[in-house]
């Protein structure tokens, strides 16, 4: 059983694990973060000026054994294990205590550090610097750990007693419809399920990409701007110093599925400004957005291209790459939808148009590029091309066919 926390036990429980000591009372109270019903965040302020933030799965899984937090967990060990990862400093160690029984973790807070989606959202500002910091954060945890078979052996581990047969697949589209949908989604929220049903070129683009899914490298798996921290001083510091957080969901995986989901993330900024009407054609919400498309492009832009420059080699792995990254996006906008219909009940307007726009980014992915990025794909890849001499696709020899098309056997 669970032994829950709240602002009444959670100093007794760090002194009992060690974590601080019985003089170390809290300086303020405990301050209860933004939680959800499946976890609690608390905020603890010590004496001597640290700040913790403890935090506590409350959902367990059937067999009864919480491990929300064992990837998070096995990630630290990871970094400490190989010290290529060690010096990564976006990924520094901020575990100080894991408790697996009770579905805790206590980790250093970073109050120096701003959550990066707010800072967009107040300042309405998206400097290419940030993006370029990210970009070339991303690629270095991918490249790092591209191709290491002792990295995936170790992401293997299992919790205590358990077995983990393979890595889970993120590609995974909308689940087919069952009765029992009726009762846990509103009823305007059904129309989600009939448009994603019309249309076939969707759900076989997605099958195509999860069929396509080749896990090379260490992912993050849920790297959105919620989980990007800024330093508070980064236009006085040397570096743009960002931080990524929360690697619950870490794992042997896709690199073009953390590039999609993190490039969603800045096109949720876009499509939740658009002006959405029954009576204004999409084209036309997409064009009236608070947030135009155009506002963020620069960062985009920088951000695939500081990425590319810093493992070129990914592209010699998948020449398709670029592509899968936009399919990757808009999969993780379809996810969005899904949170929104199962976290908020809700779906408007507003879902109707980012629908549409994921559909175009996983059907008409090369046409897509130029939109996203304000410049084709050529324009991307061809100065990676020049710079870190790529092989280029060899074409086709134009040869005589020495044969029928249609043969037919004889007797047909």
């Amino acid at each position: 059983m669970l032994l829950p926390l709240s602002s009444h036990n959670v100093i007794q429980y760090l002194q009992e694990v060690g974590v601080c000591s019985s003089t170390d009372g809290a300086s303020n109270e405990c301050e209860l973060l933004e939680s959800s019903q499946n976890n609690i965040n608390l905020l603890v302020k010590l004496a001597d000026n640290r700040q913790l933030l403890v935090k506590q799965k409350l959902n367990i899984d059937n067999d009864g054994t919480p491990h929300e937090f064992f990837n998070e967990w096995l990630f630290q060990q990871l970094r400490q294990q190989f010290p290529v990862l060690g010096n990564i400093s976006a990924m520094a160690p901020l575990i100080l205590h894991f408790d697996e029984e009770n579905s805790i973790l206590v980790r250093n807070y970073l109050s120096e550090y701003l959550d990066l989606s707010r800072v967009y959202r107040h300042n309405d500002e998206f400097p290419a610097e940030i993006a370029t910091v990210i970009g070339s954060t991303l690629a270095g945890l991918h490249r790092a750990t591209f191709q290491h078979r002792e990295y995936r052996n170790f992401m293997a581990t299992a919790p205590q007693g358990q077995f983990r047969y393979s890595f889970y697949n993120p590609a995974q589209g909308v689940d087919s419809i069952s009765p029992e949908i009726f009762g846990t989604v509103p009823t305007e929220a059904l129309k989600f399920y009939v448009l994603y049903q019309r249309y076939e070129s969707l759900e076989s683009a997605i099958a195509d990409l999860a069929y396509e899914w080749q896990p090379c490298c260490l992912t993050h798996n849920d790297l959105k701007l919620d989980n990007i921290l800024i330093h508070s001083r980064w236009q006085q510091l040397d570096n743009c110093l960002v931080r990524l957080i929360d690697w619950e969901a870490c794992a042997w995986g896709d690199p073009a599925f953390d590039l999609g989901t993190l490039l969603a993330s800045y096109l949720e900024i876009w499509l939740s400004s658009l002006v959405v009407d029954p009576s204004i054609e999409l084209e036309e919400s997409l064009h009236l957005a608070m947030t135009p498309l155009e506002v963020l492009q620069p960062s985009l832009l920088a951000l695939i291209r500081a990425y590319l420059n810093a493992f070129p080699m990914i592209l010699e792995y998948r020449s398709d790459f670029l592509v899968r990254v936009i399919q990757f996006t808009g999969l993780a906008l379809i996810h969005q939808i899904q949170a929104t219909i199962n976290h908020r009940k809700f779906f408007g307007n507003g879902e109707i148009c980012k629908l549409q726009v994921a559909k175009n980014l996983l059907t008409i992915p090369e046409q897509s590029v130029l939109s996203i990025f304000g410049v084709s794909e050529s324009e991307i890849l061809n100065p990676l091309v020049k710079d870190h001499k790529l092989p280029q696709p060899e074409k086709e020899p134009q040869l005589i066919r020495l044969y029928y098309e249609k043969t037919r056997l004889r007797g047909c």
